[in-house]
């Protein structure tokens, strides 16, 4: 199996799929999209055709109504979430769906502090009105889109005075939002880890889809459907292959002709390439377990961390027969591994990232790679060749003119254009075209051209809180360590900015445990626990705990949950129950410092994995 990078280049991440297709044998190859917007992804291909956003973050300046759900911009994307303040500042009504309150609530037009859990009823809800109450566009609907009928039958019971006691939104409410989206001259909806992290992630996604096409809010400036994405190259990595049931440009490795042509393209015999898809992030763990995987090679990613239920992913990773981690630090799964190859960090490589925005980007190499680190790509080819594989790139640039040769979205990129430009939005499909930086526009990339609504009904996370575990966890992000910290908590000036591990809890629930702001507290799930200082914090409703995923001395990721997503296989790491009590034993940091203090750091490092 083979886990890429949403850090490093586009060409890294397609020649490391080649790789492992290719040279492993296998699709086992998934990348951190899977912990991120595997759901999102999967509704968007299945509904209109195409993974990716339909307008730039920018477009919220054009925007009447900017709907933003189960994402916190001002922490995980403080660029867009700059954009978005100054929209409402001139005027833009902001509408913040989110369990949480943000920074950006205080200027919101309204916050739907739904409860947890029940996106599709309250997305359902405001359906429900715009049907019933005739918002609905018709001609665009009748003229663009697939599969009403059903939609609007499977809505009949899903009015808002029935939805509210499930959501916790008052029916009014959802009564004013669906009319205020659906009325407006440009409507844009943006979303998070927030609505793609359940069992029910893909449901969530299919809902906010359907809300889009309900209303013809698409394919013009100031609307569309926009997940915001997690890593600075998520997007470029799941369009260059690094997912298991795809091959470059989401082409199906079930499909017959797909086969042939990634065949035909990297001078295979007809019938090389494997026919079924590949093992995901979560799946692997228990493949391993079953004796059906014995090696991995990872590179840049960190799932000792970043990994539900961490303790189980942790003891599969030390159950492998052999463990490669190509790195750019010594990180928690690095520990683990059997070899550690140091590798390239962004500004020591020439290469190609594609943003939130699908802007194809260069990034030219500004320094080298310390001691006896390599370059990224350089590793991946050595090891082609070491396995057999007649690989001979002499320059990125030859990868990536072979990526735009399999990729029609970038077909009509060339190296040259982007040294020259710098950047270019795609689909790009002739040399020469400027890019289309608002897609859907006439059609969509279905084989009809029309969109397809999929209806979606409540189901509940896969546990639920009792008498035994009364609360619910919510992980994600702080603004000053960024995901499992590998590279921020090495920042001296961020690490003294948030040095410690601490769980958000609402003020009241706080002193209901007895415990002070800075005091310790234990979170317990049925698969782990960890102790760590409680924080008061408004932004986390009553019986909910947030914590952030980042610090390995109290790595929340062993209590969550590995429960997938039946569909796009993501896991349910945004809720979980768990109990929280009062102390706890203090979190022990070790120092990320040289010579003896690293050794002594890997030992303690290693005591706690």
């Amino acid at each position: 199996m083979g886990f890429g990078s949403a850090k490093g280049s586009n060409e890294e991440a397609y020649l490391f799929q080649k790789l492992v297709r290719t040279g492993f044998k296998t699709n086992n190859v998934d990348h951190c999209t899977r912990l991120c917007h595997a759901s999102s992804v999967a509704a968007l291909l299945e509904g209109i055709g195409s993974g990716a956003v339909s307008n730039p973050v920018m477009d919220v300046t054009q925007a009447e109504v900017i709907i933003v759900i189960g994402a916190n911009p001002t922490v995980n994307h403080p660029v867009a979430a700059t954009w978005m303040k100054n929209a409402a500042k001139n005027g833009t009504k902001l509408v913040i769906m989110d369990p949480r309150k943000s920074d950006l609530t205080r200027l919101a037009h309204s916050h739907l502090q739904f409860t947890a859990d029940t996106d599709v009823a309250m997305l359902n809800a405001m359906m429900h009105v715009i049907v019933e109450e005739g918002l609905v566009d018709q001609s665009f609907v009748e003229a663009r889109t697939i599969g009403f009928d059903e939609l609007k039958k499977n809505l009949e019971d899903y009015s808002p005075e029935k939805m509210a006691p499930i959501c916790g939104v008052p029916a009014d409410v959802l009564r004013e939002t669906a009319r205020l989206y659906a009325t407006s001259r440009a409507s844009m909806i943006l979303w998070g880890m927030g609505v793609s992290q359940h069992v029910h992630g893909t449901d969530n996604a299919r809902c906010l889809i359907a809300l889009s096409l309900l209303t013809g809010q698409i394919g013009r400036p100031g609307t569309g459907l926009h997940p915001l994405r997690g890593q600075n190259n998520v997007q470029g990595a799941s369009d260059a292959g690094l997912i298991p049931m795809m091959y470059p440009d989401y082409q199906k490795v079930v499909e017959p002709a797909a086969r042939a042509k990634f065949e035909k393209a990297w001078k295979l015999a007809p019938g090389t390439l494997d026919d079924k898809p590949g093992l995901t992030v979560v799946e692997v763990m228990h493949a391993i377990g079953d004796g059906k995987v014995k090696g991995m090679y990872i590179m840049g990613e960190n799932p000792a961390m970043s990994d539900p239920d961490a303790n189980h992913a942790r003891e599969m990773l030390a159950k492998l027969d052999h463990l490669v981690v190509q790195d750019i630090f010594l990180t928690e799964t690095a520990c683990l591994a059997d070899v550690v190859l140091p590798a390239s960090a962004f500004p020591e490589k020439t290469g190609t990232f594609t943003n939130t925005d699908r802007l194809v980007q260069m990034a030219r190499q500004a320094i080298d790679p310390p001691g006896d680190a390599k370059q990224d790509l350089w590793i991946i080819q050595e090891i082609a060749r070491r396995i057999g594989l007649d690989w001979d790139y002499k320059h990125v640039s030859e990868v990536f003119d072979e990526m735009r040769h399999t990729m029609p979205s970038i077909s009509g990129m060339t190296w040259d254009r982007l040294e020259r430009e710098h950047a270019v939005t795609y689909p790009c499909t002739n040399e020469g075209d400027p890019g289309q930086s608002v897609v859907f526009v006439n059609d969509f990339p279905r084989e009809s051209g029309r969109a397809r609504f999929v209806p979606a009904d409540v189901i509940p996370a896969a546990e639920k809180p009792d008498a035994e575990f009364p609360m619910i966890l919510i992980t994600g992000r702080q603004l000053e360590h960024w995901h499992t910290g590998s590279m921020t908590r090495r920042a001296t000036v961020l690490d003294a900015i948030e040095p410690d591990p601490v769980a958000l809890v609402h003020p009241l629930d706080l002193a209901g445990l007895g415990v002070k702001p800075g005091e310790l507290l234990t979170i317990e799930s049925r698969r782990g626990k960890v102790s760590l200082y409680g924080r008061a914090d408004e932004s986390s409703p009553r019986g909910a705990v947030f914590v952030p995923f980042c610090y390995y001395e109290a790595a929340i990721n062993r209590v969550t949950n590995d429960a997938l997503d039946p569909v796009a296989k993501i896991p349910e790491l945004k809720y979980c129950a768990v109990r929280v009590t009062a102390g706890g034993v203090a979190p022990q940091q070790v120092s990320f410092g040289g010579g003896q203090a690293m050794e002594n750091s890997l030992a303690s490092m290693n005591a706690n994995l």
